[in-house]
Protein backbone atom coordinates (compact mmCIF):
# COMPACT_ATOMS: atom_id res chain seq x y z
CA UNK A 1 0.00 0.00 0.00
CA UNK A 2 1.02 3.76 -0.87
CA UNK A 3 1.37 5.45 1.97
CA UNK A 4 5.22 7.04 2.83
CA UNK A 5 4.70 10.70 2.45
CA UNK A 6 1.08 11.25 3.73
CA UNK A 7 -0.49 12.50 6.87
CA UNK A 8 0.14 10.67 10.06
CA UNK A 9 -2.02 10.49 12.88
CA UNK A 10 -1.50 12.07 16.27
CA UNK A 11 -4.11 9.56 17.55
CA UNK A 12 -1.82 6.68 17.90
CA UNK A 13 -0.40 6.02 21.75
CA UNK A 14 2.55 3.45 21.13
CA UNK A 15 3.39 1.99 24.21
CA UNK A 16 5.29 -1.06 23.06
CA UNK A 17 8.87 0.64 24.08
CA UNK A 18 7.77 0.90 27.46
CA UNK A 19 9.31 -0.91 30.53
CA UNK A 20 7.07 -2.31 32.57
CA UNK A 21 4.40 -1.82 30.47
CA UNK A 22 3.07 -5.54 30.93
CA UNK A 23 3.42 -9.09 31.44
CA UNK A 24 3.95 -11.51 27.96
CA UNK A 25 2.63 -14.98 28.43
CA UNK A 26 5.71 -17.56 27.51
CA UNK A 27 4.82 -21.07 25.95
CA UNK A 28 1.16 -20.12 26.67
CA UNK A 29 -0.19 -23.44 23.95
CA UNK A 30 -3.08 -24.57 23.09
CA UNK A 31 -5.20 -22.08 25.39
CA UNK A 32 -3.28 -19.27 24.31
CA UNK A 33 -4.28 -20.11 20.41
CA UNK A 34 -7.80 -21.02 21.80
CA UNK A 35 -7.55 -16.84 23.39
CA UNK A 36 -6.33 -15.60 20.01
CA UNK A 37 -9.12 -17.46 18.44
CA UNK A 38 -12.12 -16.14 20.74
CA UNK A 39 -10.92 -12.85 20.82
CA UNK A 40 -9.69 -12.08 16.62
CA UNK A 41 -10.59 -8.91 14.88
CA UNK A 42 -12.49 -7.21 17.82
CA UNK A 43 -15.71 -9.58 18.73
CA UNK A 44 -17.16 -7.42 21.87
CA UNK A 45 -18.63 -10.28 23.11
CA UNK A 46 -15.23 -12.61 23.78
CA UNK A 47 -14.11 -10.09 26.22
CA UNK A 48 -16.32 -12.10 28.66
CA UNK A 49 -14.65 -15.54 27.93
CA UNK A 50 -11.10 -14.06 27.48
CA UNK A 51 -10.40 -13.41 31.55
CA UNK A 52 -11.23 -16.62 32.34
CA UNK A 53 -8.85 -18.32 29.71
CA UNK A 54 -5.88 -15.99 30.36
CA UNK A 55 -5.97 -17.49 34.43
CA UNK A 56 -5.90 -20.78 32.95
CA UNK A 57 -2.88 -19.97 30.31
CA UNK A 58 -1.43 -17.61 33.46
CA UNK A 59 -1.11 -20.81 35.64
CA UNK A 60 0.49 -22.83 32.60
CA UNK A 61 3.11 -20.52 31.76
CA UNK A 62 5.87 -18.63 32.89
CA UNK A 63 5.79 -14.96 32.58
CA UNK A 64 8.59 -12.24 31.98
CA UNK A 65 8.42 -8.22 31.48
CA UNK A 66 8.16 -7.39 28.32
CA UNK A 67 10.19 -4.22 27.61
CA UNK A 68 12.56 -4.31 24.57
CA UNK A 69 13.64 -1.26 22.45
CA UNK A 70 12.04 -0.57 19.07
CA UNK A 71 13.90 -1.75 16.30
CA UNK A 72 13.89 -0.10 13.17
CA UNK A 73 11.52 -2.56 11.44
CA UNK A 74 9.22 -1.86 14.42
CA UNK A 75 8.89 1.88 13.91
CA UNK A 76 8.18 1.53 10.22
CA UNK A 77 5.35 -0.23 11.20
CA UNK A 78 4.48 2.34 14.04
CA UNK A 79 4.22 4.97 11.10
CA UNK A 80 2.67 2.47 8.80
CA UNK A 81 -0.31 2.42 11.69
CA UNK A 82 0.32 6.14 11.41
CA UNK A 83 -0.75 6.61 8.30
CA UNK A 84 -3.37 4.05 8.01
CA UNK A 85 -5.62 5.47 10.76
CA UNK A 86 -4.93 9.01 9.51
CA UNK A 87 -6.91 7.61 5.87
CA UNK A 88 -9.61 6.40 8.45
CA UNK A 89 -9.89 9.20 10.21
CA UNK A 90 -10.00 11.33 7.03
CA UNK A 91 -12.37 8.71 5.40
CA UNK A 92 -15.47 8.51 8.19
CA UNK A 93 -14.79 12.34 8.63
CA UNK A 94 -15.88 12.80 4.93
CA UNK A 95 -18.49 9.77 5.09
CA UNK A 96 -19.91 10.86 8.45
CA UNK A 97 -20.03 14.86 7.25
CA UNK A 98 -22.37 14.14 3.82
CA UNK A 99 -24.36 12.47 6.37
CA UNK A 100 -25.23 15.46 8.54
CA UNK A 101 -23.28 13.78 11.32
CA UNK A 102 -19.47 14.66 12.99
CA UNK A 103 -17.30 11.60 13.24
CA UNK A 104 -15.45 11.19 17.06
CA UNK A 105 -11.48 10.13 16.41
CA UNK A 106 -10.73 6.67 18.22
CA UNK A 107 -7.42 6.34 19.57
CA UNK A 108 -5.49 3.55 18.57
CA UNK A 109 -2.85 1.45 20.98
CA UNK A 110 -0.08 -0.21 20.40
CA UNK A 111 1.35 -2.45 23.19
CA UNK A 112 3.66 -5.16 23.62
CA UNK A 113 2.67 -8.74 26.06
CA UNK A 114 -0.37 -7.04 27.61
CA UNK A 115 -2.53 -3.86 28.23
CA UNK A 116 -5.25 -2.65 30.87
CA UNK A 117 -8.23 -0.95 29.07
CA UNK A 118 -11.83 -0.01 30.18
CA UNK A 119 -12.80 -3.60 29.11
CA UNK A 120 -10.03 -5.28 31.08
CA UNK A 121 -7.18 -6.34 30.84
CA UNK A 122 -6.61 -8.15 27.67
CA UNK A 123 -2.70 -9.80 26.50
CA UNK A 124 -0.77 -10.05 23.07
CA UNK A 125 -2.61 -13.63 22.60
CA UNK A 126 -6.56 -11.84 22.15
CA UNK A 127 -5.54 -10.40 18.81
CA UNK A 128 -6.51 -6.86 18.04
CA UNK A 129 -9.81 -5.95 19.82
CA UNK A 130 -11.95 -2.24 20.38
CA UNK A 131 -12.74 -1.24 23.65
CA UNK A 132 -16.77 0.33 23.29
CA UNK A 133 -16.11 1.57 26.94
CA UNK A 134 -12.91 3.72 25.56
CA UNK A 135 -13.34 3.95 22.48
CA UNK A 136 -9.87 2.56 22.02
CA UNK A 137 -8.71 0.45 19.64
CA UNK A 138 -5.24 -2.11 21.04
CA UNK A 139 -3.40 -4.02 19.02
CA UNK A 140 0.07 -6.42 19.57
CA UNK A 141 1.40 -6.10 16.11
CA UNK A 142 2.76 -9.52 17.32
CA UNK A 143 -0.54 -11.04 15.63
CA UNK A 144 -0.17 -10.43 11.87
CA UNK A 145 2.76 -12.92 12.23
CA UNK A 146 0.54 -15.32 14.17
CA UNK A 147 -1.72 -15.03 10.91
CA UNK A 148 0.41 -15.74 8.52
CA UNK A 149 2.74 -18.75 9.82
CA UNK A 150 -0.52 -20.69 11.95
CA UNK A 151 -3.26 -19.76 10.30
CA UNK A 152 -2.16 -19.44 6.35
CA UNK A 153 -2.79 -16.21 5.48
CA UNK A 154 -0.59 -14.06 2.97
CA UNK A 155 0.63 -11.47 5.07
CA UNK A 156 1.62 -7.87 3.89
CA UNK A 157 1.20 -4.12 5.35
CA UNK A 158 -2.42 -4.36 3.50
CA UNK A 159 -3.61 -7.27 5.79
CA UNK A 160 -2.70 -4.94 9.00
CA UNK A 161 -4.45 -2.17 7.05
CA UNK A 162 -7.96 -4.39 6.96
CA UNK A 163 -7.91 -5.49 10.06
CA UNK A 164 -7.33 -1.43 11.37
CA UNK A 165 -10.24 -0.73 9.21
CA UNK A 166 -12.44 -3.75 10.35
CA UNK A 167 -11.83 -2.44 14.44
CA UNK A 168 -12.65 0.93 13.17
CA UNK A 169 -15.76 -0.61 12.05
CA UNK A 170 -16.74 -1.46 15.27
CA UNK A 171 -16.04 2.07 16.84
CA UNK A 172 -18.42 3.16 13.89
CA UNK A 173 -21.21 0.94 15.24
CA UNK A 174 -20.62 2.38 18.60
CA UNK A 175 -20.90 6.10 17.51
CA UNK A 176 -24.05 4.83 15.39
CA UNK A 177 -25.53 3.11 18.26
CA UNK A 178 -25.44 -0.21 16.55
CA UNK A 179 -23.36 -2.16 18.98
CA UNK A 180 -26.21 -0.56 22.34
CA UNK A 181 -28.95 -2.23 19.98
CA UNK A 182 -26.97 -5.45 19.43
CA UNK A 183 -26.86 -6.38 22.62
CA UNK A 184 -29.87 -5.16 23.64
CA UNK A 185 -31.21 -7.66 20.81
CA UNK A 186 -29.60 -10.32 22.60
CA UNK A 187 -30.88 -10.33 25.75
CA UNK A 188 -33.38 -13.29 26.11
CA UNK A 189 -32.04 -15.07 23.27
CA UNK A 190 -30.76 -18.31 22.67
CA UNK A 191 -27.23 -18.79 22.88
CA UNK A 192 -27.49 -19.41 18.55
CA UNK A 193 -29.96 -16.57 18.22
CA UNK A 194 -27.22 -14.19 20.35
CA UNK A 195 -24.22 -15.75 18.27
CA UNK A 196 -26.17 -14.66 14.99
CA UNK A 197 -26.42 -11.06 16.08
CA UNK A 198 -22.86 -11.24 16.97
CA UNK A 199 -21.77 -12.79 13.34
CA UNK A 200 -23.95 -9.47 12.08
CA UNK A 201 -22.02 -7.11 13.79
CA UNK A 202 -18.57 -8.53 12.90
CA UNK A 203 -19.62 -8.93 9.32
CA UNK A 204 -20.46 -5.27 9.18
CA UNK A 205 -17.67 -4.26 10.73
CA UNK A 206 -15.87 -6.48 7.30
CA UNK A 207 -18.17 -4.31 5.21
CA UNK A 208 -17.03 -0.78 6.87
CA UNK A 209 -13.55 -1.85 6.16
CA UNK A 210 -14.29 -2.87 2.47
CA UNK A 211 -15.77 1.20 2.83
CA UNK A 212 -12.79 2.57 3.75
CA UNK A 213 -10.90 0.87 1.00
CA UNK A 214 -13.21 1.73 -1.74
CA UNK A 215 -12.65 5.57 -0.48
CA UNK A 216 -9.17 4.75 -0.33
CA UNK A 217 -8.57 2.97 -4.14
CA UNK A 218 -5.65 6.15 -4.79
CA UNK A 219 -3.22 4.04 -2.59
CA UNK A 220 -3.84 0.70 -2.92
CA UNK A 221 -1.34 -1.41 -5.07
CA UNK A 222 -1.58 -4.59 -6.81
CA UNK A 223 -2.19 -7.50 -4.41
CA UNK A 224 -3.31 -5.25 -1.47
CA UNK A 225 -7.28 -6.60 -1.86
CA UNK A 226 -6.25 -10.12 -2.45
CA UNK A 227 -3.90 -9.87 0.89
CA UNK A 228 -7.21 -8.45 2.97
CA UNK A 229 -9.24 -11.35 1.58
CA UNK A 230 -6.45 -13.89 2.65
CA UNK A 231 -6.61 -12.39 5.97
CA UNK A 232 -10.84 -12.41 6.14
CA UNK A 233 -10.25 -15.96 4.91
CA UNK A 234 -7.95 -17.24 7.67
CA UNK A 235 -10.52 -15.91 10.15
CA UNK A 236 -13.11 -16.97 9.22
CA UNK A 237 -15.06 -19.29 12.16
CA UNK A 238 -15.73 -22.52 9.89
CA UNK A 239 -11.98 -22.29 9.09
CA UNK A 240 -10.99 -22.14 12.56
CA UNK A 241 -12.97 -24.43 13.85
CA UNK A 242 -12.09 -26.96 11.46
CA UNK A 243 -8.24 -26.25 11.48
CA UNK A 244 -8.75 -26.30 15.57
CA UNK A 245 -11.32 -28.91 16.24
CA UNK A 246 -11.68 -30.75 12.73
CA UNK A 247 -15.68 -30.13 12.90
CA UNK A 248 -17.66 -27.03 11.84
CA UNK A 249 -20.54 -25.88 14.56
CA UNK A 250 -22.14 -23.23 12.67
CA UNK A 251 -24.93 -22.66 15.41
CA UNK A 252 -21.14 -21.46 18.09
CA UNK A 253 -20.41 -18.84 14.71
CA UNK A 254 -19.87 -15.49 16.38
CA UNK A 255 -17.64 -13.94 13.41
CA UNK A 256 -18.78 -15.31 10.23
CA UNK A 257 -17.64 -17.76 7.73
CA UNK A 258 -14.78 -17.38 5.57
CA UNK A 259 -17.00 -16.98 2.69
CA UNK A 260 -19.19 -14.11 4.61
CA UNK A 261 -16.48 -12.17 5.56
CA UNK A 262 -14.99 -12.01 2.49
CA UNK A 263 -18.32 -11.40 0.83
CA UNK A 264 -19.23 -8.15 2.77
CA UNK A 265 -15.72 -6.61 2.83
CA UNK A 266 -15.98 -7.33 -1.18
CA UNK A 267 -20.05 -5.60 -1.43
CA UNK A 268 -18.11 -2.39 0.72
CA UNK A 269 -15.54 -1.98 -1.34
CA UNK A 270 -16.99 -2.42 -4.79
CA UNK A 271 -20.13 0.04 -3.27
CA UNK A 272 -18.21 2.10 -1.48
CA UNK A 273 -21.97 3.19 0.44
CA UNK A 274 -22.74 2.49 4.01
CA UNK A 275 -26.46 1.79 3.64
CA UNK A 276 -25.45 -1.19 1.32
CA UNK A 277 -23.90 -2.80 4.89
CA UNK A 278 -27.48 -4.28 6.69
CA UNK A 279 -25.94 -7.60 7.80
CA UNK A 280 -28.59 -7.69 10.48
CA UNK A 281 -31.16 -8.25 7.55
CA UNK A 282 -29.82 -11.87 6.75
CA UNK A 283 -30.82 -13.10 9.86
CA UNK A 284 -34.13 -11.41 10.23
Amino acid sequence: MKWKGTRESDNVEDRRGMSGGGKTLVGGGIIGIIILLVNVFGGENAQLITPVLEQMQGSQSNQTEAAAPLSKEDEELGHFVKAILARNEETWDKIFSENGMKYKYPKLVLFRGSVQTQCGGATSASGPFYCPADQNVYMDLAFFEELKTRFGAKGGDFAIAYVIAHEIGHHIQTLLGTSAKMRKAQEGKSEAQANKLSVALELQADFYAGVWAHNNQQYLEEGDIDEALSAANAVGDDAIQSKMQGQVVPDSFTHGTSEQRKFWFMKGYKTGDINQGDTFAEIR
